[in-house]
Parts: structure tokens; C-alpha cells; sequence
């Protein structure tokens, strides 16, 4: 399962984009005695295995302030540019405007202090068969559009056939949803393509609703408008904000709808509070954090260690006027990598690969650059419970047999360990284990340069970038891969022309990044299925196409209980691992943050929620006004 259905919307805009060049962490489910008694009733909230903890008629959610005022405005940081507002064809073409997801509801909402467990919002109850074959909501009669029309059932399937038609993760994402149908005056069901898929009702639960009736009308100069193409033409929404001004590529503000039907909802009361949102565009971090210090910026969420470790020294700092805050990430794990393009034949092989791996001396980098904040991660699922240690046993063994006869046959001998550097002699070491592996694979070098020794063609990397940030670490790893006789290039280059370049597979190499939630499902398919490989836009930037690793999917997704499903995850964490895709990079378990000190939040906040910023802040005028004024 995706790790916020609302948080989709800026993976989209940014999907494939440039990692967190130094980022980032879970919680066991509760079981259920039986998980699908009420199934096929009209129920207010849905639960992947568990039960859900807020009764019907719940007043709000536990980690929010019902009190909070609704006041003030925040500014917060947008990096790059942007030149659409429509998101059924974001990640398409175009950037999309950071915050526009505000103006619009889902159908469900989620809880950030339970995992996997949403709860009506647009929709007022939710029922499927015990077999998950299909599911139905039932939409409020009571939900608006901002222009006052009812949000009706044609509008739900016009949005799920706008994405499916228009956006190619959502068209993979939503591919097992076969039809959608009218079934009563409020009531829409899904039909999937079979049964015993149980994250499937969820996820249709976190469908963007587009409003039909605008798409298909016309713009103020008389002109069609289509639902296919990139849009700046501030569009009509159904949620708490709505766009207010904006400066194409420069900033946009979000003003709060005062009379937003849904803003005494359960899932909205103390949420949605300040009056406006802006968000201010950089093309460049540097510029980005010296804003945040002359007061242009309110928050900031950092994500290098340099930044974090030498650059908050600053007058608002020092007299407490900024606050420095960690919060802990245990809603989700992490893969960030160096990825190879296994489309192309020089990097087909794992010992290729794994010896790219022993060229990588993180140690030395962690205390060169990162000041020694990092660990290495090990895992695909880095961070949780569902990351694999050791070697296979109980359940998780006994599904590996069932493709033994298709993995590496180190995944049954052998733990999964990264190569250790932080020593001249340790480094030295790996390069020669490194150059074993390359002969072995049919690598040699020649005059200084490493070459197949059948076609004599040299062994060149590019590194595809989108960020100026990223290449620090690229030029520090580069020294290794050319010891081992690798020539290395790096290519910055601006979003859409990195977009284009992913969407057609045009590169040796990029940094991924994959976020994974406490209960993955269906995404595993668009990150390393067979089916995605040849997708444009899809999340499998490797290029896997592994039969064992579909059928291990399948295994995540057909899970029948938490036991199985983290069992079933571990198996293809470590297949996943011992084929050597990718060499991993680094993680942190918390996200900092820097704030102007202008703003309260909850005593209790959400156990899998982060900053939860600005969802459940609020504007504190007190504080605002004993730190002074604005820039």
C-alpha cells in the first residue's frame, strides 16, 4: 500500500525525481479475531487487516487540538518550477503545483495513528464481499463542489477514467480495477479483476474526485477544456483550500473555503487551519535555506547533513526565534540507491553490479560529508519490521522453496551484507574483490580502461541527475569505479528533460529513491514487476523482469494476514537483495525540521504521522507576535 494516498500527488508531480540527497524508518499490526465479520456491511472506515480503532459517530481524531483557531498564513519551500495545475496528467508533462491535492477530497481519509486504516470523507460508508471482489461507496449527500454543485457518482468514475486514461502510475496503479459502475442514486462500486486482493477497496478509497462537469465545460475565454493536457487555469476543487494567486513557475497561494462542506467532518476537525498556504519556488536549495533564514520562509524540512550540521548558526537561531526539531519516521522504510539500467547489456550481470557495490566506500563518505549521521541500508523495507536479517527461516523460508529453483541459491546460504570500507586497507580490499567479480563477468582491463573482454568495448557510466545537490556523492563515489577502470560522467540536467530521459529509459544510471509503507501491496508491482519494465513512467527504474519476483509479489499482495504479509515481504526483500540491483546508499530515522517559531500543534501527535505539517499545526499569535514581524 502506497504510504499516503494523499501524499501521491507530489510523488507524481516529482515520481521519479531526484532523491532526498541525504534522507531518511515501525510498528507491529494489530490482528483481528475476525477480520472480515462484517464484511459486505455498510461500515464508516476500512482497516487492511486490523481493526479499526475509532467507532461510528467518532467526534475527532485522537492527535488533533478540536480547538485549534483557523488563522494566519504559512509560507513553505517549493524546489524547481511548475506549469500545471491538473493532476490527472501529472508526472505526464509539465510540473505540478506543489499543494494543489488541497483543494480536492478523496473518498476516505486516512488515520495517522493507526497503519493502513482509513475513514469516510467524501464517501460516508464503504461495503465489499468477503472476497474482496469489489467494493461500494456511498457518497455524502451533503458534499459540495466550490462552485455549490453536489458531488455525484459520474463525477468518481469520470476521475477514475481521466487517471487510468491520462496518468500512467495511477493507469498502474488502478489497473486491477476493471469497471465502475452506478449502483444507487450516491452509491458507486468497483469491480476488480478478481478477488482475494484486499488492499484493493483502500486504494480506491484514496481516488482523487475531479469535478466532471467543470472539465467538460469551458474555460472564461470559450475555449474547451481538456482533461488531458496540462492546465494552468486554477482549477475547481472540493476541499478545505482552493488556489488564490499564483505566479506561473513562481509561487502559488492556497486560501482557506470558509464554507468548505466537509470542515466539521470527524476526519477534519482540528485539521486545515491555517487561512492561506504559500508555497515559494527555488531552483536551488542554497538559495532556498538562505530564505528560510532572512524570514522569507516559515518551515523547512532539512535533508542534508552539511546543512543540518553547519549552516543553522544564525542570529534567529541562536536567540530561540528558529527552533530545530526532529521527528521520529515510523510510518514508512526506504531503499535510496545508485540504480543501473539492467536494460542495457553492460549491467545485465549481478557480479557487475555487486562489484559497483565494492567500489562504494560509505564509511569514508559518512564522515567526510555527512559528518556521520548516516547508516547504511541493507533493505529494500530499511526501517521496519519488514526488512530481512540473517538468513530465512519459519514461514518466510517455506515460501522461498516455493522458487528456489528460480533465485539466486545465496539467498538460502547467505546473509545479505554491504561492503565495509572507512579504512585505506578495507577500501583496497573490496576494489580487488570487485575486480574479481568484473573478470569473472568477462571485464579486463586494458591500457588503465576496464573492457569486455569479448567486444573490447570500454566500461563507460553516465550518472543522470536533476539536482546540483546529488553530485557531491556521485563525485565521491566516481574515485572508486575508477580504480576498477570504470569511466564515469555526470549529466545535470532540468526536470523535464530528466523526466523525459526516465520515461524512456535513457540512462546507465540515476539515484532512486522508493518509500515503503508498514503494509506494501500493489506498488511493488510498478516498482519491480515484470509488467512495469516496459512501462513509461513506471517506478522500476532497474528494469526487473523476474518471474520469481512477480510471484513473490503476488505473495505480498495475496497475503491473508499480517504474519504472512511480512513474511512474505522479507522473501522479496532478500531476492531482491541477492540479485544485486542496485548498491544502496544511506538513511537517517527522523525528519529534521526548522521552523520560525510562530506556530502551536498537538500535546499528542500522530504516532505515524512525522511533522504532520501543516495538516494539524496551527498559527499561534502569541508566539508570532513575541518573535516579531515578518520580512
Amino acid at each position: 500500500m502506497k504510504l499516503s494516498r494523499r501524499s501521491v500527488l507530489q510523488a507524481s508531480a516529482a515520481a521519479l525525481a531526484a532523491p532526498a540527497i541525504d534522507t531518511l524508518g515501525a510498528a507491529p499490526f494489530t490482528t483481528p479475531a475476525a477480520a472480515q465479520s462484517n464484511a459486505d456491511e455498510w461500515r464508516h472506515g476500512l482497516s487492511l487487516f486490523g481493526e479499526i480503532k475509532y467507532p461510528a459517530g467518532f467526534k475527532h481524531f485522537d492527535y488533533v487540538n478540536p480547538q485549534a483557531p483557523k488563522a494566519g498564513t504559512v509560507r513553505l519551500i517549493a524546489i524547481g518550477t511548475f506549469d500545471n495545475f491538473n493532476i490527472a496528467v501529472s508526472g505526464v508533462r509539465g510540473s505540478l503545483a506543489a499543494g494543489i491535492n488541497q483543494i480536492y477530497s478523496t473518498l476516505m481519509a486516512n488515520a495517522l495513528d493507526e497503519v493502513s486504516t482509513e475513514y469516510g470523507l467524501l464517501a460516508e460508508s464503504v461495503k465489499h464481499p468477503a472476497d474482496f471482489s469489489s467494493v461500494t461507496y456511498r457518497l455524502r449527500a451533503d458534499a459540495r463542489w466550490h462552485d455549490g454543485r453536489p458531488v455525484t457518482v459520474d463525477d468518481v468514475i469520470f476521475s477514475l477514467e481521466s487517471f487510468k486514461k491520462h496518468h500512467p502510475q495511477y493507469a498502474a496503479y488502478y489497473r486491477h480495477v476493471t469497471k465502475a459502475e452506478k449502483t444507487g442514486d450516491r452509491d458507486v462500486t468497483f469491480t476488480f479483476d478478481g478477488p482475494g486482493n484486499r488492499e484493493l477497496p483502500l486504494i480506491v478509497g484514496q481516488l482523487y474526485v475531479l469535478p466532471k462537469h467543470w472539465w467538460e465545460g469551458t474555460d472564461e475565454n470559450g475555449a474547451k477544456r481538456d482533461i488531458g493536457a496540462t492546465r494552468l487555469e486554477p482549477p475547481l476543487g472540493s476541499g478545505p483550500y482552493r488556489v488564490k494567486s499564483f505566479a506561473a513557475g513562481r509561487s502559488v497561494a492556497y486560501e482557506r473555503v470558509a464554507d468548505y462542506w466537509g470542515k466539521d467532518l470527524n476526519v477534519n476537525v482540528g485539521q486545515n487551519n491555517f487561512d492561506e498556504i504559500r508555497y515559494e519556488y527555488f531552483r536551488d536549495g542554497t538559495i532556498a535555506l538562505e530564505a528560510f533564514k532572512g524570514d522569507n520562509i516559515d518551515w523547512r524540512t532539512e535533508n542534508t547533513a552539511l546543512n543540518w550540521a553547519t549552516r543553522y548558526d544564525f542570529p534567529a537561531r541562536n536567540e530561540m526565534r528558529v527552533l530545530l526539531e526532529e521527528f521520529p519516521i515510523r510510518n514508512m522504510g526506504i531503499m535510496q540507491a545508485f540504480v543501473f539500467n539492467t536494460r542495457r547489456e553492460k549491467f545485465s550481470d549481478p557480479r557487475v553490479r555487486r562489484a559497483f557495490n565494492y567500489a562504494f566506500d560509505f564509511e569514508e563518505m559518512n564522515k567526510q560529508l555527512f559528518f556521520g549521521q548516516y547508516t547504511r541500508i541493507a533493505s529494500y523495507f530499511e526501517g521496519t519490521e519488514l526488512a530481512s536479517r540473517g538468513l530465512p527461516e519459519g514461514e518466510e523460508l517455506a515460501i522461498l522453496e516455493t522458487v528456489r529453483d528460480k533465485v539466486p541459491p545465496e539467498v538460502f546460504t547467505t546473509a545479505y551484507t554491504n561492503p565495509v570500507g572507512g579504512s585505506p586497507e578495507n577500501f583496497r580490499n573490496n576494489l580487488r574483490e570487485g575486480m574479481r567479480l568484473l573478470k569473472a563477468a568477462g571485464w579486463e582491463i586494458r591500457d588503465r580502461r576496464l573492457v569486455s573482454a569479448k567486444t573490447k568495448e570500454p566500461m563507460t557510466v553516465e550518472f543522470l541527475l536533476d539536482s546540483p545537490t546529488s553530485e557531491r556523492i556521485v563525485l565521491f563515489y566516481r574515485p572508486g569505479l575508477e580504480r576498477l577502470g570504470v569511466t564515469v560522467s555526470v549529466r545535470t540536467v532540468d526536470d523535464a528533460q530528466y523526466q523525459n530521459r526516465l520515461r524512456s529509459w535513457d540512462y546507465d544510471a540515476v539515484i532512486g529513491l522508493w518509500p515503503e509503507s508498514l503494509s506494501p501491496g500493489n506498488e511493488q508491482r510498478g516498482f519491480w514487476g515484470s509488467a512495469a519494465a516496459d512501462q513509461p513512467g513506471s517506478r522500476n527504474l532497474i528494469g526487473i523482469k523476474d518471474p520469481a519476483i512477480d510471484a513473490l509479489i503476488d505473495r505480498v499482495i495475496f497475503a491473508k494476514g499480517r504474519a504472512e504479509l511480512v513474511a512474505a515481504t522479507k522473501a522479496l526483500d532478500r531476492v531482491l537483495l541477492h540479485h544485486h540491483f542496485v548498491v544502496p546508499q544511506f538513511t537517517y530515522g527522523k525528519v529534521r525540521t526548522a521552523r520560525w517559531d510562530r506556530f502551536g500543534r498537538p500535546d499528542n501527535m500522530p504516532r505515524y504521522g512525522d511533522a504532520a505539517f501543516p495538516t494539524i499545526w496551527w498559527w499561534d499569535a502569541q508566539r508570532a507576535a513575541k518573535i516579531g514581524s515578518r520580512s
